[in-house]
């Protein structure tokens, strides 16, 4: 009953997942769009003079969340210092630094970080952070930067979930997870929030097999 449960939200949050611009999209874009989805920083120099930064595309994507999704790094910075919106949302909830933890892109989240995007941000249809989909995903090196950033270690999102949770009940009990994990318990994150359905992180490592997990959990006083 658990495992068919953790597997039918698995499946909801990957059937909202991000909408990265299109081929199609890409094509149709103009002015600051184009040249941000290009990384063209001449451009953007030209076409800021007098341009709304912060205008939106069909699915709220303005230029340097284009920039964000194509890893244009050099665009993001010449956007920033024009003035646009470094902690924007696109229609969908997500900013830079969401973008970049998920596609486990340290360079854009990196640069998306130093222009003042804050890992602190709640993102997406589920109410998380950056932190959170990184985690669920097993992006360990992200998850490291984020929790360097300040991310919240213990945000909890609309299912019930903070980071921690994420990485076991959504990871696959792994290498990759499991450092997620222990990167998050060397931060300090609580290791004994539960889930609402009263479990705890060691009883959803337990119930799962991750016996690496537990012993990690349990090392850091788990219950």
């Amino acid at each position: 009953m658990l495992k068919a449960a953790l597997m039918a939200a698995l499946l909801a949050t990957s059937a909202l997942a991000q909408v990265a611009p299109s081929p199609s999209d890409v094509a149709a874009y103009d002015g600051l769009f184009a040249a941000a989805a290009k990384g063209d920083v001449a451009a953007i120099g030209k076409r800021t003079q007098g341009a709304n930064v912060n205008a939106r595309d069909e699915n709220g994507r303005t230029p340097i969340i284009v920039a964000a999704f194509m890893k244009q790094q050099d665009a993001m910075r010449a956007l920033a210092a024009a003035g646009a919106d470094v902690n924007a949302l696109d229609s969908d909830r997500y900013d830079m630094v969401t973008i970049a933890a998920v596609a486990n892109d340290v360079p854009t989240l990196e640069a998306a970080i130093a222009v003042g995007n804050r890992a602190s941000n709640i993102t997406s249809r589920y109410d998380g952070t950056a932190l959170i989909a990184a985690s669920h995903l097993g992006h360990v090196e992200v998850v490291r930067v984020l929790i360097r950033a300040g991310a919240p270690l213990d945000h909890v999102n609309n299912l019930g979930w903070t980071a921690l949770i994420e990485s076991i009940v959504l990871g696959d009990g792994g290498a990759r997870h499991t450092a997620t994990l222990r990167a998050l318990v060397d931060a300090g994150a609580n290791v004994n929030i539960a889930d609402r359905n009263g479990l705890t992180p060691l009883h959803l490592a337990q119930a799962s097999g991750y016996r690496e997990m537990g012993d990690i959990l349990q090392q850091a006083g788990a219950r």
